[in-house]
């Protein structure tokens, strides 16, 4: 269908709409009728020519069978479709029959949408068209719109007709459908205010990707093939993807069986996408609705080629119950192995932020691959996704485990950047993932970005976000790139802008970099004061709440029951100040217990600054060893965390102070051979790691001033120790590498792969032009710059 037939029957459906609801729904909710009203008669339609031979099969099996339930199989065969209508009617025959009698016409429909088989009857029930129908039947316009329907100006088969008039009227394909229900929706939403819930695919971005997914290894196709989309919508993607392989005149022509698999949350979608599968004769029990994300509805299948265009930016929420228990990840979907620093695999979680679910379906896809094993060819995978995907989780998250995952496990192929406002609902870039199990030999270990940002034509009218498309040539152009597997250098135009493709090849860990930690030594002065040590008496999480009631009240909020019987006031002082507790802070705040045992605290503390004195002192090593002796002195009871709590009241960080010495090590030589090896340096080195040498050969480690900690990313083809003495030790001498804290992560920047910069004009060609405006502005710039223009004077008469 081209784009103005495609216009013209979603202004034909539009003017429905329009002409018969205003009166019974808001503009928003046309939707609700219009979008089942179009299913429905799409496939109606189809079952028009075989009605008689479908009657015929129903009389045999009653009459000459004597069957009490029908047999499925010879009605399918008798209306050649995977469905069927075993009642005598129509909707041209519930029209031509029609009377003023709305209930007689809605009984007539009753029993026209009872005779369809099973798998039509949940397409209906997930439109709740019934409803729908009862309801425009009691407002007398169910005849208008069926009327509307039947018109010989529409047709919503996937074959060519022609008016009254002898006017073509183009079929309706799978894709066409599907863009009539995103334009529709786009339609409806914005007389709601709303948006429409997904990005549909347009139709040459999904030419793109089957190019991409199948154009490599067309010679090389299985005789059976199974396709999955587990966000198929209106299964776009699953019916190009077949039709580009089995097409007499494509450039495939594969001989073998496809077999489509998809899974839609969206019952509208669903149903659009179900009736679809049935016309083009597919099974439509492969297509299930529910969220892909909470069921794994296909566990036990594995699939040639998968294709998608998951929703992102949008939250998974809803499903963390079914993907995580608290912490930890129970759907081995979205658990992957992966090997830290230091060798050791351990199985990490691989769920990115609940705001944006769509690399989870990236995963879904992932869990479905063949086993080259199994299949020679494995599987290969094309999925759009938007720029979150390639850099957003810093090293250790789930979306960089994701991605190491994909890459350490050579499974990224290739990445083709989109340009902006490719999609009707989004302006955003986008990007096209290929990932495939079984690289040929040249691109193993490699993976391919390709710049087709700035490939594009114009739309003469936008449709929603989108006011641009691919051309046949640049879908060509891109899917050379791709098989040629090749840098292509950016072209430039004759003004010096770039125009055209780019391409450029790595190896897979010139994304992955080291996330380390550069620690500095805590350096602390302390002293004893009544100031310091008085917010012991409440708990730092707490403070606010408890210096209030503690105003309040006084010594009371000792007496056991007392914080109990407060529980209202806590509250309500609590919400007028905006502060808001959880279950268990609200619990510490009424135990009486944890208030004394507070007091206690600071009663220790007042003990101590009596026999340790209130001196300050720029050696907290010196003061630490005097608390802790006092505290053995006076035999004063206090566990390892109330001392260091003791200890950070009463000091502060000083740059001037001594360094806070954590633990002296004492090492044979074969302990500093071990320590060492361990750590990857030289004997003379492990100062750079945190271990200093004294001169009595013992090492010293010092704590960490966590407020100076910095964090550097060092790529993984380079050297950490290297990394850390050319960029760091010259600028901070006393920092060290926090080896323990390493951390890999991966990630891919477009931007900075093919940016190219665009050097500055001079100051002299700047001024020119500026000056070339001088004319127009009255000598003002003139002025401004402090620049005499010459002026041309005209002799006087």
């Amino acid at each position: 269908m081209n784009q103005t037939s495609h216009n013209s029957l979603v202004s034909f459906i539009w003017r429905i709409a329009d002409d018969c609801l205003r009166d019974v729904y808001v503009r928003g909710k046309y939707r609700d009728v219009i979008l089942p009203m179009v299913v429905l008669r799409r496939l109606d339609t189809l079952l028009e020519p075989t009605k008689d031979a479908v009657l015929e099969e129903v009389r045999f099996q009653k009459e000459e069978m004597g069957s009490l339930e029908l047999d499925d199989v010879p009605l399918k065969d008798a209306s050649g479709y995977v469905f069927f209508n075993t009642s005598q009617w129509t909707l041209k025959k519930i029209h031509g029959t029609a009377t003023n009698n709305q209930q007689i016409m809605l009984a007539n429909i009753e029993d026209y949408l009872d005779g369809f088989s099973d798998n039509v009857k949940e397409i209906v029930t997930r439109f709740k068209l019934l409803d729908q129908m009862r309801h425009m039947a009691d407002k007398q316009v169910l005849l208008d719109v069926i009327e509307n329907f039947v018109s010989p100006y529409i047709n919503l088969t996937p074959h060519d007709r022609e008016d009254p008039e002898g006017n073509p009227l183009p079929g309706l394909s799978n894709l066409g459908m599907g863009y009539v229900f995103e334009e529709l929706i786009r339609k409806f939403n914005e007389e709601n205010n709303e948006e429409a819930g997904e990005h549909f695919t347009p139709r040459e971005v999904i030419h793109l990707m089957t190019h991409l997914m199948f154009d490599p290894i067309k010679d090389q196709l299985p005789p059976v093939m199974t396709i999955y989309d587990p966000a198929c919508g209106s299964g776009g993607m699953l019916t190009e993807s077949q039709n580009y392989i089995k097409e007499p005149e494509g450039p495939i022509q594969a001989r073998g069986d496809v077999y489509l698999y998809g899974k839609e949350i969206n019952d509208e979608t669903y149903a659009i996408c179900k009736s679809d599968m049935m016309i083009k004769g597919n099974n439509p029990e492969n297509i299930r609705v529910g969220s892909t994300l909470s069921t794994d509805e296909f566990s036990a299948h594995r699939f040639d080629f998968m294709l998608s265009n998951p929703p992102y930016g949008k939250s998974w929420n809803s499903e963390i119950r079914y993907i995580k228990d608290g912490k930890d990840v129970i759907d081995p979907r979205f658990q992957v192995e992966l090997t830290d620093y230091w060798g050791n695999k351990d199985i990490v979680d691989a769920t990115p932020r609940s705001s944006d679910g769509q690399l989870l379906f990236l995963m879904e896809m992932v869990s479905k691959m063949k086993p080259v094993g199994v299949s020679p060819l494995g599987s290969r995978i094309a999925s759009v996704h938007n720029g979150s995907s390639l850099f957003t989780g810093d090293a250790g998250s789930g979306e960089s485990n994701i991605r190491r995952y994909i890459i350490e496990n050579d499974m990224l192929d290739a990445i083709i950047q989109m340009p902006n406002n490719l999609f009707y609902n989004t302006g955003i870039t986008t990007y096209i993932w290929l990932l495939t199990n079984s690289k040929p030999e040249a691109r193993k270990g490699k993976v391919q970005l390709i710049d087709a940002n700035l490939l594009f034509r114009k739309l003469r009218k936008n449709l929603g976000d989108k006011n641009c498309e691919f051309a046949p040539e640049h879908i060509e152009a891109i899917t050379d790139a791709y098989l040629n597997f090749a840098p292509i250098e950016r072209e430039l135009d004759a003004s010096g802008a770039p125009v055209g493709i780019a391409a450029q090849v790595f190896d897979n860990d010139d994304f992955g970099y080291y996330k380390v930690s550069i620690e500095r030594p805590d350096r602390r002065r302390a002293g004893f004061s009544t100031e310091r040590i008085a917010p012991l008496r409440f708990d730092r999480s707490l403070r606010e709440p408890m210096e209030w009631l503690y105003a309040e009240h006084g010594d009371k909020v000792y007496e056991l029951g007392f914080l109990k019987d407060q529980a209202k006031a806590i509250a309500a002082w609590c919400e007028e100040q905006g502060i808001t507790l959880n279950a268990r802070q609200r619990g510490r705040l009424a135990d009486t217990k944890h208030w004394n045992n507070l007091r206690d605290l600071l009663k220790a503390a007042t003990l101590l600054m009596r026999d340790i004195g209130t001196e300050e002192t720029a050696d907290f090593n010196a003061f630490r060893d005097a608390v802790t002796k006092a505290i053995r002195t006076h035999k004063i009871k206090l566990s390892a965390t109330e001392r260091n709590a003791i200890l950070n009241a009463v000091s502060w960080y000083d740059e001037t102070a001594e360094k806070v010495i954590a633990k002296r090590h004492k090492l044979s030589s074969d302990d500093l051979e071990d320590l060492t090896t361990h750590l990857g340096c030289a004997t003379g080195d492990p100062a750079d790691f945190g271990y200093y040498r004294q001169p009595d050969g013992s090492y010293l480690t010092y704590e960490t001033a966590t407020d100076l900690r910095d964090a550097e990313s060092v790529p993984l083809k380079d050297s950490i120790h290297r990394y850390y003495l050319a960029e760091v030790k010259p600028h901070v001498e006393e920092a060290w590498i926090n080896l323990d804290s390493v951390k890999i992560g991966y990630e891919i920047s477009f931007n900075k792969y093919f940016y190219r910069h665009k050097p500055l004009r001079s100051l002299e060609e700047v001024t020119q032009d500026i000056l070339a405006l001088e004319e127009k502005a009255d000598g003002l710039i003139a002025d401004i710059l402090g620049v005499e223009v010459a002026t041309k004077l005209e002799p006087a008469e």
